[in-house]
């Protein structure tokens, strides 16, 4: 399996003023190619293939006055750009056809010098290395600080360089993960559990554990406005603006960092505990259309049950997602009958069959396990039979969002 590990770097004037004229001419080779395509789509000829678009628009640009600039920076990170178009289209088209999961991808878009994000990578070719002093050389960059959180437990593959909306800086290791050490470090345990995800408690476990919601978002929302006002009122294109750009934009990193440590601390401490593990297969996005909008997206299910797929691939777990319509906030947990639909404010609840008092949460969190056949027997044994592993698949929003704490 690949992960990628994050680490912050801080290079100096000259070098960001390097890296700032690297991400303009990956930005434009693929800005080149996007163009290149539309071209012959607009004229009905035939797409322009890779080895062509790569002699037309780097090779042969670079001896123009026009794109002479090119060859500042690594010819590498132009040839990654590159393939970054055709990987585009590539999903695009693979959309088209129903061939790629999730929502349809549209076609690639030009990129701006004003997107919050920007990007560029390094592959082996590119000859970067980490000296023994723990700089980070890149070709035609420098020598860039690095502050180093933890080891990297491999030889990196390739590097990316990005620069958030913050303007910080982050380099993005890929790493091929060694399955014997993952199974020294996580050893097979004969516990299982169900998850009850919420609002009111951010999970309630099968076993009787109730974790508090943070609300990060929610506890830095004045500041947040604040710095939203501040941002309102400065002139259009004035360095006061750029300011207070910026100081809104750490004030959200500083709440998607929180919320993306509490995810991996809590992700790993589950997976590092229990052999099987149940959620709900939640409709985010149906519920970030009603009143509890900012809340769902604050608690953020989505990303927390995506760690929890990723280290349980990782670590042989098993991880079961049941319907989204399955009752499980309506069935007795004691004798499995069907009470009925409850509004959100019925946080207990009596069995009508059994007389059994329920707290909600948990008793949806023990029908959760159930429903996903993890209850275990007397010798401590899954009663379900074969286990699927969660799809293996490489972590990670923006990049660098899973490595920084990738467990």
């Amino acid at each position: 399996m690949q992960l990628r590990y994050a680490f912050r770097l801080y290079p100096d004037t000259g070098q960001q003023r390097a890296l700032a004229k690297a991400f303009g001419c990956a930005r434009v080779v693929f800005n080149d190619a996007v163009r290149a395509r539309e071209e012959a789509r607009a004229a009905e000829r035939p797409f322009p293939k890779a080895a062509e678009l790569s002699k037309r628009l780097i090779t042969e640009a670079k001896r123009t006055a026009e794109r002479s600039w090119l060859g500042e920076v690594s010819a590498v990170v132009l040839q990654q750009s590159l393939r970054d178009a055709e990987t585009a289209y590539r999903n695009f088209f693979a959309s088209l056809k129903g061939a790629r999961k999730g929502p349809r991808t549209g076609p690639p878009r030009f990129k701006s010098c004003k997107d919050a994000r920007q990007s560029i990578r390094f592959t082996a070719n590119a000859r970067w290395n980490i000296t023994d002093k723990g700089r980070l050389y890149l070709p035609k960059i420098g020598l860039v600080k690095v502050k180093w959180s933890r080891t990297l437990p491999a030889t990196p593959t390739s590097v990316t360089v990005i620069k958030d909306a913050a303007g910080r800086f982050f380099a993005s290791f890929v790493i091929d993960t060694d399955p014997a050490a993952d199974a020294v470090r996580m050893p097979e345990t004969d516990r299982s559990i169900g998850i009850d995800l919420g609002l009111t408690h951010f999970a309630v476990l099968s076993e009787g554990t109730k974790i508090d919601s943070p609300r990060f978002l929610r506890r830095a929302e004045k500041k947040l406005k604040k710095a939203q006002r501040e941002l309102s009122r400065k002139q259009k294109g004035s360095k006061n603006r750029d300011k207070a750009r910026l100081k809104l934009a750490r004030a959200h990193a500083k709440v998607t960092d929180a919320r993306r440590e509490f995810h991996h601390q809590l992700s790993t401490r589950l997976i590092s505990e229990n052999q099987g593990i149940a959620v709900e297969d939640l409709s985010v996005a149906g519920l970030a259309r009603t009143r509890l909008a900012k809340s769902v997206h604050d608690a953020g299910w989505s990303s927390f049950v995506h760690l929890l797929e990723y280290k349980a691939a990782r670590y042989g777990r098993t991880l079961v997602k049941i319907g989204r319509f399955e009752p499980t906030s309506q069935t007795c947990s004691t004798c499995g009958v069907k009470d009925g639909p409850k509004p959100l404010n019925v946080r207990e609840w009596t069995c009508t069959t059994c007389g059994t008092l329920h707290d909600r949460d948990y008793n949806a969190a023990i029908n959760v396990k159930t429903a996903a056949g993890l209850a275990v027997t007397a010798c401590g044994a899954p009663v379900r039979p074969e286990p699927v592993l969660a799809q293996r698949e490489e972590t990670g929003s923006h990049g660098f969002s899973t490595g920084n704490h990738a467990a």
